[in-house]
């Protein structure tokens, strides 16, 4: 099952992240400070699109990482939680070990989150947290090896604030911010997935659709002992198929050179309630198994099941 212990997310900076951290590195009056409030503000609008991702409020126009004034003044990279507090989002850039902070980010802070860019700036990993309350106050940085993993963060936000998945065993994978490119580390592209580029011709060539928008994300589900350690890929394809209503595509496929699925795997669509939809079984000559294609609307929830008696392997998602 997919835990909320996720050490390390993947979040991919689009064009409106980089819009807002021009417009605010503009106004500067030198070169340096201007890059050091694109990051903050790269940095802040990655946690806050990690944030939406689960359906916890916050305030980006509130810090004082949004105020023109404030932000020229000080370095700051802080996210406003509503009734909570401020989450302070510090950049890393590459080859740093630690988490540097300023004399201005020691008060008022429930906590940090590291935010690692890459060379490009084009997305960043969130590499953890570490509560306000577990810094000694004439602390300067954080070494990176000390940070908690990012569940960490939501024994800070009160159950009423959260969203209801964040109480369950599972986080449901939003697929709406599949189109915003924001994905989850194990959901991989599907060049990182399959080895050759055959297999990824192959899979690419089932997933094929009429429908403009298609995106498409992969991850490696390992069978265990029962299945001689054999792993699989479930791959999962969304396109808009309305303003409110998305087509969905679900695969099962071999991994590791392997040409056939293992026999007798059940992969099967749930609804919110547990209720089976779908069902289908692969065989022996297999080399994929799908899903009839299926429609839902915005905040309706699905899990998919995949399954051969010995083990269930199970994954929520809300569209």
């Amino acid at each position: 099952m997919s835990s909320t212990e996720t050490p390390c997310l993947k979040i991919t900076l689009g064009q409106e992240a980089h819009a807002i951290a021009r417009q605010f590195a503009v106004e500067q009056t030198t070169p340096q400070k201007g890059k050091q409030i694109y990051l903050n503000t790269l940095a802040v609008y990655a946690v806050y699109s990690y944030l939406k991702w689960l359906w916890i409020d916050t305030a980006l126009e509130e810090g004082d990482s949004w105020h023109p004034l404030k932000r020229a003044l000080f370095d700051v990279a802080d996210l406003v939680l509503p009734n909570i507090g401020k989450l302070e989002c510090r950049p890393v850039q590459p080859g740093e070990t630690v988490i540097f902070l300023p004399p201005e980010v020691m008060e008022n802070r429930i906590g940090y989150v590291a935010v690692q860019f890459s060379e490009q700036l084009n997305e960043v990993q969130l590499l953890g947290f570490v509560k306000r309350v577990n810094i000694p106050s004439d602390w300067q940085q954080i070494p990176l090896a000390s940070l908690k993993p990012l569940n960490f963060l939501f024994d800070c936000i009160p159950d009423a604030v959260a969203h209801p998945a964040l109480s369950a065993s599972q986080i449901r994978v939003n697929l709406n911010q599949w189109f915003e490119n924001l994905f989850e580390n194990s959901w991989m592209a599907l060049e990182e997935v399959f080895s050759s580029i055959n297999d990824k011709k192959f899979a690419l060539r089932t997933i094929s659709s009429k429908r403009e928008g298609n995106v498409a994300r992969a991850k490696i589900i390992d069978l265990g002992l029962q299945v001689g350690n054999q792993s699989v890929v479930l791959l999962i394809a969304i396109a808009p198929y309305s303003e409110d209503k998305v087509e969905i595509l679900v695969q099962l496929h071999p991994l590791n050179g392997k040409t056939y699925l293992p026999s007798n795997l059940r992969l099967n669509l749930l609804s919110e309630s547990e209720e089976n939809i779908q069902e289908v079984v692969s065989r022996s000559n297999d080399n994929f198994i799908q899903l009839k294609r299926f429609r839902g609307y915005s905040g309706e929830g699905f899990n998919i099941q995949v399954s051969n008696g010995d083990f269930t392997i199970k994954e929520a998602f809300v569209i």
